[in-house]
């Protein structure tokens, strides 16, 4: 009986030094298999990042090259063609440029740290044409303007019928600076954050709203037609429609004046329509893709007029 226990004993010593072996190495190849798949993780993202980088320059190169060979900025242009099936190595990239200034620029609502009511009316009707609910308009304006110093503009001293600039009212009344209350805004994602503001709301403004670090006049010559409309006070849909598709076509504006002649406008200046036919702001979007991972990337370019382009920010794999 003795020796039947000792035995039982052993076995069972035997059992539990077999059971703790198996979890240890269990836990020691499920610690591997993460280990590997981390590292498979970083080299794709490492793929991702260099393919995205290589595309970057080449969209510098692009958009420069085409500033040296034509000043105006077209639809019709290398730039706006699509990027399909671009390989480095085992990645792959598809994507686009798109001209940042033939959207609306909602930099634009504040100009010297004062509301533009000239830009405030136009994103106003460029919401009427997108169907925005015209209470979540004033939630936008509002949350733009929140972003931005804003100041109480000096008091002019009338003089007889017209206002001496160089006579100001007393100290008390000259400007005062009012810090920004919200943060700046960088991407028109940053509008989620807005009380009020419908999801839905949001995916239909996108496709025609942009947010650039300084005010922008808008590209005519790639804009869509709502953008196009919301410019003109009155312009029907159909109009703006028409106009684009003769754009489109090959009728490129060839400069500011010739919006005026072209949308008959004898009643506005160039200054109050703000169309221009150069882009200096351009946004890459695309998406990277290494062994069935996709990284998406995007990057925000500034080209000057007579320097090469440059990425203000860019976004790889968020």
């Amino acid at each position: 009986m003795k020796r039947m226990a000792q035995r039982g004993t052993a076995i069972i010593s035997a059992l539990l030094v077999a059971t703790v072996v198996s979890v240890i190495v269990a836990a020691m190849l499920a610690r591997q298999t993460q280990m590997i798949r981390s590292v498979e993780g970083e080299s794709q993202r490492a793929q991702g990042a260099w393919l995205s980088r290589g595309v970057l320059e080449w969209a510098k190169q692009t958009l420069w090259q085409q500033r040296l060979d034509d000043p105006m900025t077209r639809l019709d242009q290398p730039w706006a063609q699509p990027l399909r099936a671009v390989r480095l190595g085992g990645a792959e990239f598809e994507g686009r440029l798109s001209d940042e200034q033939g959207k609306f620029n909602l930099r634009n609502l504040v100009q010297d740290g004062l509301t533009d009511e000239l830009e405030v009316a136009a994103f106003e009707r460029l919401c009427a044409h997108l169907s925005v609910p015209q209470g979540q308009i004033g939630r936008i304006v509002q949350r733009v303007v929140d972003a931005y110093p804003r100041r109480t503009g000096p008091v002019l001293e009338p003089r007889g019928n017209e206002f001496d600039s160089g006579r100001l009212a007393p100290p008390s009344a000259q400007a005062q600076v009012i810090p920004a209350r919200r943060p700046m805004l960088r991407h028109v994602d940053d509008l989620a954050s807005v009380p009020g503001l419908a999801p839905e709301t949001l995916e239909r403004l996108r496709p025609f709203v942009t947010v650039l670090p300084t005010a922008t006049w808008v590209n005519g010559n790639t804009a869509s037609a709502q953008v196009l409309a919301s410019r003109v006070p009155g312009m029907a849909m159909e109009q703006a429609q028409a106009v684009v598709a003769e754009r489109d076509r090959g009728q490129w504006f060839i400069n500011s004046g010739d919006y005026l002649n072209r949308l008959r406008l004898p009643q506005m200046t160039i200054e109050q329509l703000r169309l221009g036919i150069t882009s200096e702001w351009f946004l890459l979007r695309g998406l990277s893709t290494v062994a069935q991972r996709q990284i998406p990337v995007e990057a925000l370019l500034f080209r000057a007029d007579m320097a090469k382009p440059r990425v203000v920010w860019s976004r790889v794999g968020t």
